[in-house]
């Protein structure tokens, strides 16, 4: 449940609630925003049925939380996130690009997409040095050598990082190179990994799974969050459905949905959306206009000769065209690009 304080609510009566929710074992998480606070109960909520905290000073109400994700509740942070990566804020208005190969496969291959994606205007470089992928016999990723590429492409250019963390020894590995980890939508709901990524403080990018309903993605959220790290954004990238014209299907409305019932700042990745290079523009600007915060777009300096997801890789030219095309959408819904 939340407890909502009046307007212009004493610190002294918020700091009381607090008190009395932590004291019967319950957690509360304070939420200020511009208007009102907000007081946050994650736990048992019985254990304050007798309290009738409706009467204490400055309360104006209680409204019960019925969804199974609390801290990842709109209700719960009614304000926008913002998710600061190294100097990159996502959220608040922002419309921030990712961009860099699917995997990580040589220095000079890392360096001369860091350098070009830079100069098109990305903000953050990805790359893959863990490779989860469906057939055992593809390329899977140089991992420590090339997070180590990663921190080198970052010194260079400036764009923070982002790399997808496979397993406890890969995000061991990863925070000593990145700014950012990301779970993949195979790892979505693999817990032990969720709460072990929460536990490093590095903001978190956490894609959805292959078939995940948006309530069982927001709770995926949830166990990040619960473990002291609320700097997760959320990554939408198509869902398995019946149709086999893309390699999978972008719910567009996923982007609203989650505005609607989480604080939390979403991206969408238009390139695994769809496996095919065709279609990325196209999506990449439906998302910027319906809402999301956002992009994550593949590009390789020769898609014919990548390693992994050569198909959906822009090319630096396709790239740099890209970003020119989106700066008009995003002026005229007064998003900064």
């Amino acid at each position: 449940m939340i407890i909502v304080m009046k307007p212009r609510a004493k610190q002294d009566s918020i700091l009381r609630i607090k008190n009395i929710i932590e004291s019967h074992g319950l957690d509360a998480h304070i939420s200020t925003g511009k208007q009102v606070t907000i007081i946050g109960v994650v736990g048992d909520k019985s254990k304050l049925q007798d309290l009738n905290l409706e009467i204490y000073e400055d309360v104006e109400k209680i409204v019960a939380v019925t969804e199974s994700y609390k801290l990842a509740n709109k209700k719960f942070h009614p304000d926008p996130s913002v998710v600061t990566v190294g100097n990159v804020k996502i959220g608040g208005g922002n419309f921030v690009i990712f961009s860099g190969p699917c995997a990580v496969e040589s220095k000079d291959q890392l360096l001369a997409t860091a350098h070009a994606i830079k100069k098109a205007g990305a903000h953050i470089l990805r790359g893959g040095a863990y490779k989860p992928r469906t057939s055992p016999y593809s390329f899977q990723g140089l991992e420590e050598e090339g997070l180590k590429f990663m921190k080198e492409a970052r010194d260079e250019t400036g764009l923070p990082v982002v790399c997808e963390v496979t397993s406890l020894n890969a995000i061991e590995a990863a925070i000593k190179y990145v700014d950012m980890l990301q779970i993949g939508a195979r790892n979505m709901q693999n817990f032990y990994l969720l709460k072990e990524a929460g536990k490093t403080g590095l903001p978190v990018l956490l894609k959805r799974g292959l078939s995940a309903t948006i309530d069982e993605w927001l709770n995926a959220a949830e166990y990040i969050i619960a473990e002291g790290n609320p700097n997760v954004v959320l990554c939408e990238r198509g869902i398995r459905t019946f149709e086999t014209a893309t390699r999978n299907t972008l719910d567009i409305s996923a982007i609203p949905v989650i505005k609607e019932k989480s604080h939390l700042p979403i991206i969408v990745d238009p390139s695994h959306a769809t496996g095919v290079r065709a279609y990325v523009k196209p999506l990449a600007k439906g998302a910027l206009a319906t809402g999301a915060d956002g992009l994550m777009i593949e590009t390789h300096p020769n898609p014919s000769c990548a390693l992994s997801d050569g198909p959906q890789s822009l090319t630096f030219e396709q790239f740099e065209n890209l970003t020119n095309e989106l700066k008009p959408i995003a002026d005229l819904i007064d998003r900064k690009l």
